[in-house]
């Protein structure tokens, strides 16, 4: 009985809404008659017209690009890990011990995926040039979110201080990164960096891609650390320097956390926009998930398939972006109640 009157109530709010005058009632019609004819023909081309084998017949180059075949367990062991690791920090159980802990598994995930992709110590060793796909795409995300961080962080504390050489320096730095294009970033890391190292140094071609991202994100990290320690009140800094406080402890107990949990959902942006962001190495020569399907379209065998590959790509990268929305929101939960509880 109750369903029932909550459904009466739901399509009377919906008659209401889309129904109330003459106007309306057209326009709401002729909308509905769109989204189904765009959903049928969707649903009919989805099913009886696409060609899925050539996502179906790929997935390996999909998920780890030209990583030889006999070893592709270690990209895959790092991949579940990643999975199972959020779906325990989502769905696990409420163990004050895991909680406790949850952030030194997911610090621990980046030596992992190293030694599981370089190898070392019982694995062969596979050069970088080997790697590709979801996995290296999901590498440069990580690596550079987790660098480009504390980078911010120092930049953002660097713009608020009181010497003026300090601040005027880290201002130029994070206004220059924001005017330069990203890509204009990226070539400078591939193409210039090389140059300038002296004879006989290489640094892999993957660690330049991280190195540039970082120098880029950092900055746009910074000024979204900036907004969140400006909207600290001065009253916490007066009461922490009444309780004799210092500089460095100020920072570390008071500002650093509000800062965090203030721009989070920015800084959550900053991930997303990272990790759709790598498809540009694709015009610079590594394979990541996008440069695959660019190279799977080259492939004679499957010329013209160009829509059922990118609507592929676009699931994969929402798929991504989804869960990294959904970590963050619950990240964001727990630290508001933690503050409560403080």
């Amino acid at each position: 009985m109750l369903n029932f009157t909550l459904i009466k109530i739901f399509f009377k709010k919906l008659r209401k809404t889309l129904f109330s005058n003459s106007f309306n009632t057209i326009i709401s019609l002729l909308l509905i008659v769109i989204t189904y004819l765009f959903c049928l023909n969707t649903f009919k081309w989805l099913i009886y017209n696409a060609n899925w084998e050539v996502i179906t017949s790929n997935l390996p180059l999909y998920a780890f690009g030209s990583f030889p075949a006999d070893e592709r367990w270690r990209p895959a062991a790092w991949l579940i890990s990643l999975l199972v690791l959020s779906l325990v920090t989502l769905f696990g159980p409420k163990w004050k011990w895991l909680h406790k802990n949850l952030l030194i598994a997911w610090a621990s995930t980046i030596p992992l995926g190293l030694y599981l992709l370089y190898g070392g110590i019982g694995l062969s060793p596979i050069m970088s040039r080997h790697w590709g796909g979801l996995t290296l795409t999901i590498l440069l995300t990580v690596c550079s979110s987790i660098l480009s961080l504390p980078l911010g962080i120092i930049l953002a504390l660097c713009r608020q201080s009181s010497i003026p050489l300090i601040q005027k320096l880290s201002s130029i730095y994070i206004d220059v990164m924001r005017a330069i294009p990203l890509i204009a970033v990226l070539f400078f890391g591939q193409l210039l960096i090389p140059l300038f190292l002296p004879v006989g140094i290489e640094i892999d071609r993957v660690w330049r891609a991280i190195f540039a991202f970082t120098l880029f994100v950092s900055a746009y990290i910074a000024e979204d650390i900036r907004g969140g320690l400006q909207s600290i009140p001065n009253t916490q800094i007066e009461a922490a320097n009444s309780l004799g406080l210092n500089q460095y402890q100020i920072i570390q107990l008071i500002l650093i956390p509000q800062a965090l949990r203030i721009a989070l959902p920015a800084l959550t942006n900053q991930s997303i926009g990272l990790f759709q962001n790598t498809s540009l190495m694709a015009i610079l020569g590594l394979v990541e998930l996008l440069g695959v399907g660019r190279s799977i379209l080259a492939n004679p065998e499957f010329i013209g398939e160009y829509i059922e590959v990118y609507v592929w790509l676009a699931c994969v990268y929402w798929s991504v972006c989804t869960i990294m929305a959904v970590l963050a929101r619950y990240l964001e939960k727990r630290m508001t109640i933690n503050q409560a509880n403080f």
